[in-house]
């Protein structure tokens, strides 16, 4: 039998009191995808290979590994971030035959690394967010305790490593860098929590490390496994690192503005959390003082839903759509020098798609 142990934040005495609401969670998919990727030809068989190495790398001869492994990989996903990286390795391809030749076994792989450093760190969030639910399926940690899905959290760490290892040396350390760089992005959120005085510095700093980074490597390894040349390796990153600024700006407006439904989340689950992202940011900074004197501390209830409604209420929405809409913008401009090449322009296409989601829910 297992042993019971107390909620992760009750092991945190640093933590504010009351860190972390004590409502059940429940995740769905990525409400933003990369649809226009999707259009790319060939993109069904490469996503195929994608999900068959990411089961493939998950084996271990301990079977409760390996099931407890592979347990959010079957519950889904959009597989944005291995997507990314096949289409950069195809950026400079001019028709569909060379993109085909472009998604080698090796650039699969890459892509497969990046997703696994991107579901592990999912089974480690759900235990620090109590979750109960990830993509329809019941949590890890639900279902097999806090300690063993950090232990599952960590075996597909590893085996993100030990593929890019397999993909040399420059791989390996960029995939290393990047998970130090997630955990920083996260304990620089939590630092904040609860901080209505918080910078937007802090936040495009967090977001940077806890979001962009793995977009924009993706992008990297998908280039750099592709042998493209550096100058071209640095701009796909750039337009990693741009998009993945504007995702998670989309992603935090549709906190405030969506409901459970649309977001297949509890939704101001932030604000709830004391997690004040750019459109709260924004909301305070334009002399929100009855917002101010609801943050601090948890919320739920009426509490929540009245925030949410000044936030809706103050310019803070529209001036985050705003931020995402360049930055989206940004990352098209650093896919110029690819030109109208098929795998560029799925690549520009899904940055621009984001906003196009947001706009339609705003409409």
């Amino acid at each position: 039998m297992d042993r019971v142990y107390p909620p992760p934040s009750a092991c945190l005495p640093s933590e504010p009191a009351g860190f972390r609401a004590r409502r059940p969670l429940s995740y769905g998919a990525e409400v933003t995808g990369p649809s226009p990727l999707l259009e790319l030809p060939g993109m069904d068989g490469f996503r195929r290979r994608v999900e068959d190495a990411l089961m493939a790398s998950v084996t271990s001869e301990e079977e409760l590994m390996a099931q407890m492994g592979a347990h959010l990989l079957t519950a889904g996903g959009k597989r944005a971030r291995p997507l990314f990286a096949v289409t950069s390795a195809a950026a400079l391809a001019a028709d569909t035959e060379g993109v085909d030749e472009a998604v080698t076994d090796d650039v699969v792989l890459g892509g497969v690394s990046v997703e696994l450093v991107q579901v592990g760190s999912l089974c480690h969030d759900d235990v620090i967010d109590e979750a109960l639910t990830r993509r329809g399926a019941d949590s890890v940690n639900a279902r097999w305790g806090n300690l063993k899905a950090i232990l599952a959290g960590d075996f597909l760490l590893a085996k993100a490593s030990e593929i890019a290892a397999g993909l040399g040396t420059e791989v390996a350390g960029l995939l290393a860098a990047t998970i130090g760089r997630l955990c920083e992005g996260e304990v620089l959120e939590l630092r904040t929590a609860y901080d209505a005085d918080r910078t937007e510095a802090s936040y495009l700093t967090a977001i940077e490390g806890k979001t962009a980074a793995l977009f924009a490597t993706a992008c990297r390894v998908g280039a750099i496994v592709g042998d493209l040349p550096r100058q071209h390796v640095d701009q796909l990153t750039e337009f990693g690192r741009l998009y993945g600024l504007a995702f998670q700006i989309v992603d935090d407006v549709l906190d405030v503005v969506a409901t459970d439904e649309q977001l297949g989340k509890p939704s101001g689950h932030d604000i709830a959390e004391g997690i004040y992202n750019l459109p709260v940011l924004r909301a305070l900074a334009g002399g929100a003082d009855d917002l101010r004197a609801l943050l601090g501390r948890p919320i739920d209830g009426a509490d929540l839903d009245a925030a949410r409604s000044l936030v809706r209420a103050s310019t803070g929405v529209e001036q985050s759509t705003e931020v995402a809409r360049q930055y989206a913008a940004r990352a098209v401009a650093a896919l110029a020098p690819f030109g109208e090449r098929p795998a560029a322009t799925a690549l520009a296409g899904a940055a621009t798609h984001l906003l196009v989601e947001l706009d339609a829910l705003l409409a």
